[in-house]
């Protein structure tokens, strides 16, 4: 494991029981429930078997539309990376664009930078970097890297890891080292989790589960502190393997589901997360065959969540 400035300490069990939280569960995937505006885009990167970075945009039109993609070979080796965060990509004035974010490689886990040209492929003039932060990273199902960064806020990096008992364990970037603010068991029945929602006080998930509920979990960012889970769908989410978020309108989210067993997509508007209550509208099946190893958010710098 990579260097930590407190060792991890274990959090209260997740209020809500996953586990137990559907006592059935249809197969059918989730249908359209409510009416909500989702003039919005998501911005999805992959890395493919060959080790390039692609991009595209996925556009919440009527029906769904799917932008070119952009490919950047020579990013990564063939099959090297195990799994990748949310990657930020910062526009450059002359053109182009940084793109950084963390990946585990090998078992460890790693700081990867590069820069793009206008037509996006790697600009040799700028640091192409996979920069090794420490071992131990073998036994997780996912990483994530939260960046907070608002004007009259305090900035805060986070990084979230689920490890393959189900227990989530956090660290927050302090300096050139990372400190454990606490982990959290009781998600051992959890496919997935996408970030939604952040505050300066609190980070917020929504997460599929093997029974197929779709639930929010809102972890408060103080040392050690509990979790809140509130159901959001009791059942019909269990077929997806990854959830991928982004913002849509002020105050809610563009998810997109991913079964990789028929390599499809599914788009939902979903409202601002508030239980059982939570408007959810499908908005179809996304035009692309997700066949990818990884898939992944492309956020911008300034990246403002606020659909927890």
């Amino acid at each position: 494991m990579f260097r930590k400035t407190a060792s991890l300490a274990s959090a209260a069990v997740l209020a809500l029981g996953l586990g137990a939280a559907a006592a059935s569960s249809a197969q059918a995937k989730p249908t359209a429930e409510s009416s909500t505006t989702a003039a919005c885009a998501l911005r999805l990167g992959s890395v493919t078997a060959n080790g390039a970075f692609t991009s595209r945009m996925i556009n919440a039109t009527a029906p769904i539309t799917v932008g070119g993609v952009r490919g950047t070979a020579g990013v990564f080796g063939a099959n090297q990376v195990q799994h990748i965060s949310t990657v930020t990509g910062t526009p450059l004035r002359a053109g182009g664009e940084t793109r950084s974010g963390l990946t585990v490689i090998g078992g460890a886990l790693y700081s990867s930078t590069f820069t793009v040209d206008t037509e996006s492929q790697i600009d040799p003039h700028y640091p192409h970097n996979n920069l090794r932060i420490g071992g131990g990273w073998a036994g997780y199902r996912w990483i994530d890297q939260s960046i907070h960064q608002k004007v009259g806020s305090p900035t805060r990096t986070t990084l979230y890891a689920q490890r393959t008992n189900g227990q989530l364990d956090r660290w927050v970037a302090e300096g050139s080292g990372w400190r454990s603010t606490g982990g959290v068991g009781g998600l051992s029945t959890v496919k997935s989790m996408a970030l939604i929602g952040r505050t300066d006080t609190t980070e917020t998930f929504i997460a599929n589960t093997r029974a197929g509920t779709l639930l929010t979990v809102t972890w408060p960012t103080k040392n050690n502190a509990a979790t809140v889970g509130k159901t959001v769908r009791t059942a019909t989410w269990q077929g997806f393997e990854q959830l991928i978020a982004t913002k849509c309108g002020t105050s809610g989210t563009l998810l997109l589901a991913i079964d990789r067993d028929t390599k499809s997509g599914y788009l939902y508007a979903v409202g601002h997360a508030n239980g059982t209550s939570t408007v959810i509208k499908s908005l179809g099946k996304v035009p692309l065959t997700f066949s990818d190893p990884q898939y992944f958010r492309i956020a911008p710098n300034f990246d403002t969540l606020n659909g927890g």
